[in-house]
């Protein structure tokens, strides 16, 4: 199981979360969110990013331009896509990408997998109205299909208080946090982080034995 850390808005922060263990950062390129990053910055936390580590970069209803941009100024691994973004567009970048699923009461895990069958992963966040990722709410993880395991990127509301269960229940692929480990917006918390690390670990860990 990978874990990725999201909203990341300081290079410091990308280099600890990596140290401590976390498989991926991520940065957003939305202008609507509050812990959008500049390409100026992502290009100085990318830098940060070494080794095995993977830089995702997470886009809401891009134009083709603005992707491309991100992709020619910053060393991008993973595209992120948390809008109405159609698998055309998605795929056109030459980069892996993961797709966002908002988990709403009527959500079709199948459906959504089988359109999105070249996507890495289906990133599932709960549902907050004017809110991409990091509003620190989770949705009822037992709308998740377990035939899907395979393909889920558990997110929305994860802690280190209950990262453990999560991953226990869902048995995802990757989980990603953002708000569960700030000491404020876009600023992460270092004990937080070191805990929701160990104890995601420490879960799957007890899952493959």
């Amino acid at each position: 199981m990978r874990i990725k850390i999201c909203g990341i808005t300081r290079r410091k922060d990308a280099e600890e979360a990596l140290a401590l263990g976390a498989d991926a950062i991520g940065c957003v390129f939305f202008p609507g969110s509050s812990r959008a990053v500049s390409l100026s910055q992502a290009r100085d936390i990318g830098d940060g990013v070494r080794g095995f580590g993977m830089f995702v970069g997470l886009f809401v209803d891009p134009t083709k331009e603005q992707v491309e941009e991100a992709l020619e100024s910053v060393a991008i691994h993973c595209l992120q896509f948390h809008g109405s973004e159609s698998p055309e567009f998605c795929a056109q970048f030459n980069r892996p990408y993961i797709k966002a699923v908002p988990m709403t009461r009527g959500a079709d895990l199948a459906a959504t997998n089988a359109r999105y069958a070249d996507a890495r992963g289906l990133l599932l966040d709960s549902v907050h109205s004017g809110q991409f990722g990091g509003s620190g709410e989770s949705f009822d993880w037992t709308a998740v299909d377990s035939k899907l395991r395979h393909r889920v990127v558990l997110a929305g509301g994860l802690t280190p208080d209950n990262v453990a269960r999560a991953v226990r229940q869902v048995q995802p692929i990757a989980i990603d946090v953002s708000s569960g480990v700030e000491s404020s917006k876009g600023i992460k918390d270092s004990e937080k982080l070191r805990a929701f690390i160990l104890n995601a670990r420490q879960a799957a860990k007890e899952i493959a034995s």
